[in-house]
């Protein structure tokens, strides 16, 4: 019987085509970067073109305490004392505070109280930083005045412990991510050795997570150097104290000072005018705060890379108590972690307390009437449409920026590109509102536009989201990169068919954390899209059509502190916004918690 040999026939060409070229990526991840240089270009262009309207003696601004535009004594000495004290300040409360929660939700709790506690985190995003700023004059101000027996209670130490709660969720998040990008066969191989939980987590999971967490610190850094509004409330605004001994440095901490972005949000950049020593000095101001945040960008990425270079995971035996210390350390961790979930519910219950008008229907549902009556309808539409096509615009400029940073920059170009980055994050939105009114509202007569508030709350955005990614992007495995390429994937097929689903996720936790900062800003959108009244819910056109918000109506109401039904009115007005970022937030965790699946790198 003979037998039939069975010929496989070749499939037809068109029938497995190879994954296309996908050469639109290129011209996407080049144009996230540009979209960053662009503003630091224009920020940088503002601020030169100030300078060189007047004259500005240098020495005397870096060296000189006094500021006096009566007398033509522009001293920023005492301003950049402050800025550092408070940021410093800031930094020493929340980095110890939001590292050890971050790795008590990654490494000691399962999933199912971990999603929820990260969220109650992540919900102190949500609080505007104008409402930071009104608790910061309700109770900080006043403990720091009892404990210190100062009157008042404004003092750098009040704008740092403001600070310090402002930047936690952000450091958090970004750490949570950096962590849970760790492969798992770290942890099991060092578990296998029999090292304690603590010793794991030391010896196998921070060498390798510490790049990113110092990354999200930076993040931190540039959201405290750009901060205005909360600052400014309780700072005092006091020129010229500069201390010259050690107890004249603890004595100034509870007295009232001046930072560089309090300076800059006063009224003294409308008084000063467009040219001239006096606004060329403020300029000066400018100039200096974006070098600050250079600075802090480029010793920061430095360290980061020494650290990768030169530490590897490796494990240090402690002979003695080592359950003891598992156990104590894990304590503490998770303390830290119910630090911040007991002061978001603090807040809720303050501003529950203070706004209870937001539990009524009727104030979502009606338009303001008067100085400080009716509801806040108008602003709703107002600060959802602003948020909205903020997010429609940073989300591909900041994705694309991070990939590039992360998968085809070299290791100068992406730190480079990650210092431009976070210079822009911290740029204070004082100076992208004065810029925006330039060049959107003035020279290209738009005047007052919703497009323009939401192409000045961009640079807000972007920075986050491109961070984000970079870092989650740089902590794939080699292993994955290298079998997606043995498949003959061309670079840009890599992107987007390994990195982008794989980065995805930490995109979301930053887009969602850019969101709820760009959500309660209030300088930008004073100068370029928003008015107190009489603009309608929906504009009808680009060009001379102002929005309603709910941060620039809270910043106007707070304002007239003698007024019980406009101060009602603005705690009202603060419920509602932080009732819906926390909406928004918790629907973007939900999706990111889905899109996160299983871990890549197990």
């Amino acid at each position: 019987m003979a037998v039939k040999t069975l010929v496989r026939q070749p499939a037809p060409p068109d029938e497995a085509p190879r994954p296309r070229p996908s050469r639109w990526i290129w011209g996407w991840v080049f144009t996230g970067a540009l979209s960053v240089a662009a503003v630091l270009v224009v920020l940088v262009g503002y601020l030169g073109a100030g300078l060189g309207s007047g004259e500005v003696d240098w020495p005397e601004l870096l060296t000189d305490p006094s500021w006096s535009p009566t007398y033509s004594a522009f001293g920023g000495l005492a301003m950049i004392y402050g800025s550092v004290v408070v940021c410093l300040t800031a930094l020493a409360i929340a980095v110890p505070v939001s590292w050890a929660a971050a790795v008590a939700l990654s490494e000691y709790l399962p999933p199912r109280l971990a999603r929820p506690l990260r969220l109650c985190v992540e919900l102190l995003a949500a609080v505007p930083s104008i409402v930071y700023g009104l608790i910061g004059i309700l109770i900080i101000r006043p403990v720091i005045a009892r404990m210190a027996d100062v009157p008042g209670g404004d003092s750098l130490l009040a704008a740092g412990i403001v600070l310090a709660v402002m930047i936690t969720p952000t450091v958090v998040a970004v750490s949570v991510d950096a962590l849970a990008a760790v492969p798992d066969r770290y942890r099991e191989a060092a578990s296998s050795l029999g090292l304690t939980r603590r010793e794991v987590i030391r010896s196998a999971v921070l060498p390798l997570a510490k790049p990113a967490m110092r990354a999200a610190v930076l993040l931190g850094l540039a959201r405290a150097l750009g901060e205005a509004i909360a600052v400014f409330l309780v700072v005092g605004r006091a020129d010229g104290r500069l201390p010259t001994t050690f107890g004249e440095f603890l004595d100034s901490l509870v007295h009232p000072g001046q930072t560089l972005t309090t300076k800059l949000a006063g009224p003294e950049p409308v008084l000063a005018g467009t040219s001239g020593p006096y606004f060329a000095a403020l300029c000066g101001l400018g100039i200096i705060l974006l070098a600050l945040v250079a600075a802090a960008t480029v010793f920061g990425t430095r360290g980061a890379s020494r650290t990768v270079k030169s530490r590897r995971a490796s494990y240090r035996p402690a002979a003695r108590m080592r359950m003891q210390q598992d156990r104590l350390i894990a304590a503490l961790r998770l303390g830290a972690l119910l630090l911040p979930t007991a002061v978001l519910v603090a807040m809720l219950a303050l501003l529950a307390t203070r706004g209870s008008s937001a539990f009524n229907p009727s104030f979502w549902f009606t338009s303001a009437t008067g100085a400080a009556g009716g509801g806040v309808r108008d602003q709703i539409v107002g600060t959802l449409l602003l948020i909205a096509t903020t997010g429609l615009i940073s989300l591909p400029l900041g994705f694309g920026a991070g990939i590039l940073m992360g998968v085809h920059a070299s290791e100068r170009t992406a730190r480079l590109l990650q210092t431009m980055t976070v210079v822009v994050g911290g740029a204070p939105t004082i100076l992208l509102g004065l810029a925006g009114f330039v060049i959107l509202s003035s020279t290209m007569g738009w005047g007052r536009s919703w497009l323009a508030g939401a192409i000045v709350l961009v640079p807000v955005v972007v920075p986050i989201v491109a961070l984000t990614t970079a870092s989650r992007v740089r902590s794939m495995s080699p292993e994955l990169t290298e079998s997606a390429l043995s498949l003959g994937l061309t670079r840009a097929q890599f992107i987007r068919s390994v990195v982008v689903p794989f980065a995805w996720p930490a995109t979301v936790t930053g887009l969602l954390l850019g969101l709820a900062r760009a959500a309660g800003e209030t300088a930008p959108l004073l100068f370029t899209a928003t008015v107190f009244f009489g603009a309608p819910a929906l504009p009808d056109g680009i060009v001379d059509s102002p929005v309603q918000a709910l941060p620039t109506h809270i910043f106007t109401l707070s304002q007239d502190s003698g007024d019980p039904q406009a101060v009602a009115q603005a705690w009202g007005s603060a419920m509602v916004l932080v009732l819906i970022t926390a909406v928004l937030l918790s629907v973007a965790v939900a999706l990111r918690n889905r899109l996160e699946g299983e871990r890549w790198t197990t």
